[in-house]
């Protein structure tokens, strides 16, 4: 089935796959773990974030988020 692409943005290629149109199944390959603080990740040309307090919680109680076992 075709599909229409509107406008396409990318600020930056650090690896990964981009899919234009259609797909059947896509996997991730490798997965990582980030914690940062609230708006310390907004990307775009106008941000304006307000965060009067941010507190970030390394903490994680189920180890394992997003196995990659039988995922080749």
């Amino acid at each position: 089935m075709p599909s229409i692409v509107g406008p396409i943005k990318i600020n930056s290629v650090g690896g990964g796959v981009i899919n234009f149109g259609d797909s059947f199944y896509l996997a991730p390959k490798s997965t990582s773990k980030t914690n940062t603080g609230a708006g310390s990740q907004n990307t775009g040309d106008f941000i304006c974030t307000n965060s009067g307090l941010s507190s970030t919680n390394p903490f994680d109680p189920d180890v394992n988020d997003q196995n990659l076992t039988a995922n080749a």
